[in-house]
């Protein structure tokens, strides 16, 4: 007889371990360990070596290879087509995470009703929500959803012979297939409940071999861990073709949509929303968005350019700088890493001439967005040092550079771009490096070429008061 083997997988990271213990030894998490059932393992020697023996593949030359890329499908919702990389490729597996209530299953039920309005099979798969709660949610998106198939299933084969099944109804063969959500579905051939290491990874595997040997395209709805991950294992995310993250904060009515992974696009492309009565309505300009209640300028504000893959968006900066009230002085930082804020620190100190020792520093990225590229250096130190003083920064100017530790501005990429989309929207001087001025200049701006911090702090606000 097969002897069943179990291994104990950390729910944060994935990390397998023989035995239990209180704390993960790779990740550091406490109490994440649960008991995993593995692939029975062969009792005898003999049927472990036949086990270990397969038959060999049939090896393709790829200029043997026939075929041509399919149309992508359009769905109307311009941005969730643009983060695509310009739609729905058939046989693609989707990922889409966010935390609780941010609008994912909004979304999906959007593009659900889309796709089936434009002549696509649809099937949509709830394994949270009644009928009636999915209907309900319908009409009051304003979608015409009817002809959308629903499901209320969490077994997977059962979800699976549904998709695979013909509808007497529907000549049409399924071409969409959305779960909500894969914590939800489990399957028989696994123990444990579902939700677990084990089940997610095996129903995930499962549904992507459907969606490649049936050109179905499938939505998976992924709920997150108090790290922000998609919960379960980092091979989740692997095992998909395309990782959408839905960000922004509850009390903001806009919502970003990042791609963190996509084999038919361009990565770290994001697609911005505004959620209203009707649902999620793609927002045109995200740029006037982030920047249309900056009127009157104050102190510690700074406007950047930033690359959010193939799109230039201008954000704003605010950085607040105020005396220590006890203790160490605090550093806040929301929407940058906050190692990032503390080497800006100590560069504006060392290089600056700005010390902040003695001050509380807060600094914010307006509108939710969470920056990772460098180029917002500049930006930052330049409203901390604008908030030190108390002396604003010119209104109509955008910081764009990299800072290294000798204080010196290095260049940014596609600087043309992002000048265009600061041009379009009012902006008139721009600070950046010396060495990345670009030829072609936008009409009605003024490019100021620096070396250094220093330089831009002494041409911006003057130097700092005794």
């Amino acid at each position: 007889m097969a002897r069943v083997r179990s291994v104990y997988r950390c729910t944060e990271c994935g990390a397998d371990h023989a035995k239990w213990s209180g704390k993960c030894d790779s990740c550091g998490a406490w109490n994440t360990l649960n008991e995993e059932p593995v692939a029975a393992a062969p009792a005898t020697k003999r049927a472990r070596e036949q086990a270990r023996t397969h038959p060999a593949a049939t090896a393709v030359r790829l200029d043997a290879v026939t075929g041509s890329e399919s149309m992508r499908w359009r769905t109307g919702l311009d941005e969730f087509d643009f983060v695509l990389g310009g739609g729905i490729v058939p046989g693609a597996m989707v990922l889409v995470g966010g935390e609780p209530g941010i609008g994912k299953s909004t979304l999906l039920l959007q593009v659900a009703a889309r796709l089936e309005a434009a002549g696509q099979r649809t099937m949509y798969v709830s394994g949270e929500e009644s009928p009636l709660q999915v209907k309900l949610r319908a009409e009051r998106l304003g979608e015409q959803a009817g002809g959308v198939s629903l499901v209320t299933e969490t077994l997977l084969e059962t979800i699976l012979a549904t998709a695979a099944a013909p509808d007497e109804s529907d000549p049409r063969a399924l071409a969409v297939l959305v779960i909500d959500s894969i914590q939800t579905v489990h399957t028989d051939t696994l123990e444990g409940a579902p939700g677990n290491v084990g089940q997610v990874r095996e129903c995930a595997a499962r549904l992507m071999r459907f969606a490649k040997e049936r050109g179905v395209t499938v939505f998976v709805i992924g709920h997150v861990t108090k790290g922000g991950g998609i919960a379960g294992p980092k091979t989740l995310e692997h095992i998909v073709d395309t990782v959408l993250y839905f960000e922004g904060e509850g009390s903001l009515d806009h919502r970003i949509l990042r791609a963190t992974k996509n084999r038919f696009g361009s990565v770290d492309e994001i697609g911005v929303f505004r959620m209203a009565a009707s649902g999620l309505l793609p927002v045109d300009n995200p740029s006037a968005l982030f920047l249309g209640d900056r009127e009157d300028i104050a102190s510690g504000s700074a406007v950047c350019a930033l690359m959010e893959g193939t799109r230039p968006v201008l954000v704003e900066v605010q950085a607040l700088a105020a005396r220590a009230g006890f203790g160490t002085p605090q550093r806040v930082a929301n929407g940058i890493d906050g190692r990032r804020l503390a080497l800006l620190l100590a560069v504006l100190d060392k290089r600056g001439g700005f010390s902040c020792a003695d001050l509380d520093v807060f600094c914010n990225i307006v509108g939710g967005m969470r920056v990772q590229e460098p180029a917002v250096d500049l930006a930052i130190a330049a409203a901390i040092a604008s908030s030190v003083t108390d002396r604003a920064l010119p209104a109509n100017a955008v910081f764009l550079g990299e800072l290294g530790l000798g204080g010196e501005v290095r260049a940014v990429t596609q600087v043309e771009r992002r000048l265009a989309e600061a041009a379009k929207l009012g902006m008139t001087d721009a600070y950046l490096s010396e060495r990345a001025v670009p030829r072609r200049i936008p009409p009605g701006m003024r490019v100021h070429g620096v070396k250094t911090l220093a330089d831009v702090l002494m041409q911006t606000i003057g130097p700092r008061k005794q």
